[in-house]
């Protein structure tokens, strides 16, 4: 199928993005890693942005084995002004933390965190939800929750509600580990009192 064909047909898709998830996969069984990496560039030029929803996808199943990818993700993507996009690139980041092994992608993980972007950071916190379902999180709560707990006072509220959703997530299965990180909190903080009210849901009340 030629660029352009693709592109008409991923546009049909105005909600969701299982034509989309479709069409990534099609491509990256159908053709081989470095001809998917050109066809997701190729693709993420465009206006259209479910164009870039699927090259967002595919660079994530590249991106533990094709550098290119992963450091388009890292330095591109995460400028994208579209949020659909931005929801491709939480997606995106747990499928290489996945490929990678989720322990192995600690340093990654704390970078992305430690970023200056907002978009950035919320793709961790969003993308590895539920984050004690993933491997190495669910032996280490702990882990999860205090790499969290880094986002509670964010300038970022698109950021906080991430964090704290995820929070709330954990503190489904591991109440007394949450409610130990919340009270080391100062709610004086707006930011931090934004995200505790979040992460304390399912805690009280």
């Amino acid at each position: 199928m030629k660029s352009d064909t693709l592109i008409a047909l991923l546009a049909t898709e105005k909600a969701g993005f299982k034509l989309i998830q479709g069409e990534a996969e099609k491509a990256l069984t159908n053709r081989d890693a470095k001809e998917c990496l050109r066809l997701a560039q190729e693709l993420y030029e465009s206006d259209i942005y479910q164009a870039r929803m699927f090259a967002v996808l595919v660079f994530g199943r590249l991106a533990a084995t094709e550098k290119t990818a992963y450091e388009t993700l890292r330095t591109k993507v995460v400028h994208d002004t579209d949020w659909r996009t931005q929801e491709m690139l939480a997606r995106a980041f747990d499928q290489y933390c996945k490929d990678k092994g989720y322990e192995v992608c600690l340093p990654a993980i704390k970078e992305w965190l430690g970023a200056s972007e907002a978009n950035q950071r919320r793709a961790v916190s969003e993308g590895l939800r539920i984050w004690t379902s993933r491997p190495y999180f669910k032996d280490h709560p702990e882990v999860a929750i205090n790499l969290l707990a880094s986002l509670h006072s964010d300038q970022s509220e698109y950021v906080r509600k991430s964090a704290g959703n995820a929070l709330r997530d954990i503190s489904k299965q591991h109440p007394e580990l949450v409610v130990s990180e919340l009270q080391t909190w100062d709610l004086k903080n707006h930011e931090a009192a934004f995200t505790y009210k979040l992460a304390s849901k399912f805690i009280h009340g």
